[in-house]
């Protein structure tokens, strides 16, 4: 049997992006994987295709696991042989229960690690745009639990010693408390304007702020109805909300988007997004597989320099032809003299990072625009190659014969429907999503697909995002509303034109 192992990780605060290096690497690896509610769940892509995963999630009025049966199943799944990852929201060991669980390894003679990990008593004042310390204002900083109950018996949490503090109070888990932990520091003296704040979902794309004084928190907490999981900071750093916060100025922080791009691909689109607030729902409509024969592929392959041009229509096309080449071990030096040319500036890059310099990119990244581009190129009886889905528009083939060009079509990989649920989908749009982005004609089609007529209606409060005219047109056959065409046919434009929208509301 293998020798078990252990590892006692710290997801962070609640982002996706803000776990540690080490602790990415620990969820790559891990064979089991156990995460609480506080860790993003966008976490467990990076797992392994057969990772076990286990919700052992507690929230206030339901556990799933006891404590004590989370420290067994440790100690079980380690037995068996496993890598076993703890995932633990923030850090194992501030307020995360850490060092029951490394305790109860330790007394089972199992190894561990610990993988510390952004406490949200940090980030989530930064991410509110409040310093916990600040020259002048506040040298100290204090992080207490906000889950014990102030008015019971014996209290372990000394309110009469933090009332008389001058640093920045911090409370964890204290909403269902916060009446009891204001009235109780009031008590014992402290300052009823003393500033105060509470920060729902820190660090997220559903963060929300509120705030006010110690005095009068309470209400305004209960005007907007700030609900758990939320921190609490006292203390006049405060203040410094005014100038420092950031976060909730970003363009599209509370939306919610949906991106349909193959699995593959959606992280680029993904990480702009999510840079600019969005809070971004993954949901592939495609998927990328090779075609079942390649007998006229490798033989177009490996006859490639009878072609005058060979036009690349996308980066997955790109990807797929030297792939190919590779297994019927055929290089670059197989092109010859052909002319390449590229559908889009993310195309061209495709080929030039293969070393494949670009000789014709259009002004309009269309097969229109191509046709246009080449028409003083591309003499009659030329030799055109169009490596491509096989799925794609006739267009560019109908323009270059009517050019007088020879074309020979490839089909060097094709575009299918993912194995998905169809509830999931429901689930997601029940939910409410502001934004759903279209990148392909295929993305739409097979959107509207999995959804089914009967649910149609689910999108009808959501923006429709394409990427281009060709998708936009696509996306009005299927009876979808158009809100957003990018101006550059691109993943950039696509967002730039979505943060453009957002940007005009309210004018």
């Amino acid at each position: 049997m293998k020798k078990p192992y252990v590892y006692l990780v710290g997801a962070g605060p609640g982002q996706e992006d803000l776990i540690t290096v080490k602790g990415l690497k620990c969820i790559e690896k891990a064979e089991v994987i156990l995460y609480d509610r506080l860790a993003n769940e966008s976490l467990l892509k990076h797992k392994r295709p057969e990772a076990e995963v286990i919700d052992v999630g507690k929230a206030p009025d339901h556990h799933a696991y006891t404590q004590e049966e989370i420290n067994q199943l440790l100690v079980t799944k380690a037995k068996e042989g496993k890598i076993v990852t703890r995932l633990k929201g923030g850090d194992p060991f501030v307020f995360g229960r850490g060092g029951e669980e490394a305790l109860t390894l330790y007394e089972a003679d199992i190894p561990f690690e610990i993988v510390p990990g952004i406490t949200s008593a940090i980030a989530v004042p930064a991410y509110g745009g409040i310093p916990v310390t600040h020259r002048g204002i506040s040298t100290s900083f204090h992080v207490i639990t906000g889950h014990e109950d102030p008015t019971k018996a014996e209290a372990s949490v000394n309110y009469e010693a933090l009332a008389k503090l001058e640093g920045t109070l911090i409370f964890l888990m204290g909403v269902s408390h916060l009446k009891e932990i204001t009235e109780k520091l009031m008590a014992y003296g402290k300052d009823k304007n003393t500033p105060a704040a509470l920060i729902h979902r820190g660090t997220t794309a559903r963060q929300k702020t509120v705030t006010g004084t110690l005095g009068t928190i309470v209400d305004i907490v209960d005007a907007n109805k700030i609900k758990p999981p939320s921190i609490i900071i006292i203390g006049e750093v405060v203040k410094l909300r005014q100038s420092l916060n950031w976060v909730e100025k970003l363009p599209l922080q509370g939306k919610r988007i949906l991106v349909t791009r193959t699995r593959q691909q959606a992280s680029d689109l993904s990480r702009k997004l999510k840079e600019l607030g969005g809070e971004v729902i993954e949901f592939p409509t495609i998927q990328i597989q090779a075609p079942e024969d390649f007998a006229d592929i490798d033989e177009k392959l490996r006859n490639l320099k009878k072609f005058q041009h060979i036009i690349f229509t996308s980066v997955n096309g790109v990807k797929a032809f030297f792939e190919r080449l590779k297994v019927i071990k055929t290089d670059i030096r197989s092109i010859g003299t052909a002319r390449i040319h590229a559908i889009g500036s993310v195309t061209k890059k495709a080929l030039e990072d293969k070393g494949i310099l670009v000789d014709i990119i259009p002004e309009v990244f269309t097969a229109e625009g191509v046709l246009e581009a080449v028409k003083e190129i591309i003499q009659s009886g030329d030799r055109v190659l169009l490596p491509r889905a096989d799925i794609a528009r006739q267009a560019l083939i109908d323009g270059l014969k009517e050019m007088g060009a020879e074309v020979e079509v490839m089909d060097i990989y094709k575009t299918t429907i993912p194995t998905c649920r169809r509830q999931d989908l429901v689930e997601i749009l029940r939910n409410s999503v502001d934004y759903i982005t279209f990148t392909s004609s295929s993305t739409a089609r097979n959107f509207m697909e999995i959804l089914t007529p009967e649910n149609h209606q689910l999108i009808e409060n959501s923006k429709i995002a394409v990427i281009g005219p060709i998708t936009k047109k696509t996306a009005m056959e299927l009876g979808v509303k158009v809100d957003i065409e990018a101006e550059e046919y691109t993943i950039d434009g696509l967002v730039k034109s979505i943060k453009g929208e957002k940007d005009l509301e309210g004018f």
